[in-house]
């Protein structure tokens, strides 16, 4: 008996199986998604609520098939869920601490508002905002608030400076974990050097507290950060402390001259040279890591192979070992 095979038929088992492998990326696709935001938050030991996984995650997706597909991750024994919280580890400590951390953080947030309108009122900055683990809402017993800092063009080395020799005052002695204003750009350079997962998740994050205008045109020239994670907006910059107080005019009034440019140019130097001796002397900070500052005209920041670079190796080696772990997974299952 001869059996015939026509064309058509040939073509719609092609078809078929051409979908079924299509079907089969896409999901391996978004499991991938998912662990990598799982994996990059783990390494802070800090476990996510449905919302936060999809606010971080690198490609758009329906609260439908974000459930399906974690609860095909939990069978598969990759992540846990413990009280709604999803993590890499089967560890509830891990639940008792981000809840503790959420709390403290209310009330370190508390204390930061109050202190921002006292830093936006110093001579030329142009606005004030959280970042750091205070700005994912998390605060440990160690915790600092860290400050993103916007400064009027060719001021930043002035603002600077008055705000750090504020910050050694001795009534403040005791509490200079509560000014940690580490990160400094003004308004010629407002979008960020280092575009990669790190600097992206600190972009969105931020917290803007105060100066409206100036806030807004750093969101605005930073988009690309958006590209890392579609499902998350910038954050909103209205109706937020903008209000200048006589310190500040006064202040301005007298570095705005030539006299002021001289000062400026005379503190970058100063400082940088300052903390080349604190990089070449392999000084420690008081939580024991590595001090450096990376400065420019119209930017102060941390030195970022200290902590940045080092946190990117890890993270990347953790999704070495995902992308092995499910590329062995689908191999074993494939038909």
């Amino acid at each position: 008996m001869q059996i015939i095979i026509r064309d058509n038929e040939v073509n719609s088992a092609d078809k078929k199986e051409h979908r079924h492998l299509c079907q089969s990326e896409d999901a391996a696709d978004t499991e991938k998604s998912i662990l990598k935001v799982l994996v990059y938050f783990d390494i802070f030991e800090y476990p996510l609520t449905l919302k936060e996984i999809k606010d971080f995650l690198d490609k758009e997706i329906n609260d439908e098939e974000l459930k399906l597909t974690l609860e095909k991750l939990i069978q598969a024994g990759y992540i846990w869920l413990h009280d709604s919280l999803y993590s890499l580890q089967n560890n509830y400590a891990l639940v008792d601490r981000r809840r503790n951390g959420n709390r403290k953080a209310n009330q370190l947030l508390a204390k930061a508002n109050e202190i921002t309108k006292l830093l936006y009122n110093f001579p030329y900055v142009r606005a004030v905002a959280i970042s750091g683990s205070l700005s994912k809402n998390f605060a440990d017993e160690n915790a600092d608030i860290d400050y993103f800092i916007i400064t009027k063009a060719n001021r930043l080395w002035i603002a600077r400076t008055l705000m750090h020799l504020f910050k050694k005052l001795p009534f403040l002695k005791g509490r200079n974990q509560f000014y940690c204003m580490n990160y400094y750009v003004d308004e010629v350079q407002l979008q960020i050097e280092e575009k990669n997962i790190y600097t992206a998740t600190e972009l969105v994050t931020l917290i803007p507290m105060a100066g409206n205008g100036s806030m807004k045109k750093f969101f605005e020239s930073n988009l690309w950060a958006l590209s890392y994670f579609p499902n998350k907006y910038i954050p909103d910059v209205k109706n937020i402390f903008a209000k200048a107080n006589w310190v500040k005019k006064t202040g301005e009034f007298v570095f705005n001259n030539r006299w002021g440019n001289c000062l400026d140019n005379y503190l970058m130097k100063l400082t940088t040279r300052r903390w080349k001796i604190k990089e070449v002397e392999k000084r420690l900070n008081t939580k024991g890591e590595r001090m450096g500052l990376k400065t420019s005209k119209h930017c102060s920041k941390p030195t970022p192979i200290f902590f940045h670079d080092s946190f990117l190796k890890k993270y990347e080696k953790r999704m070495l070992e995902i992308d092995k772990k499910l590329k062995k997974n689908y191999t074993t299952d494939m038909p």
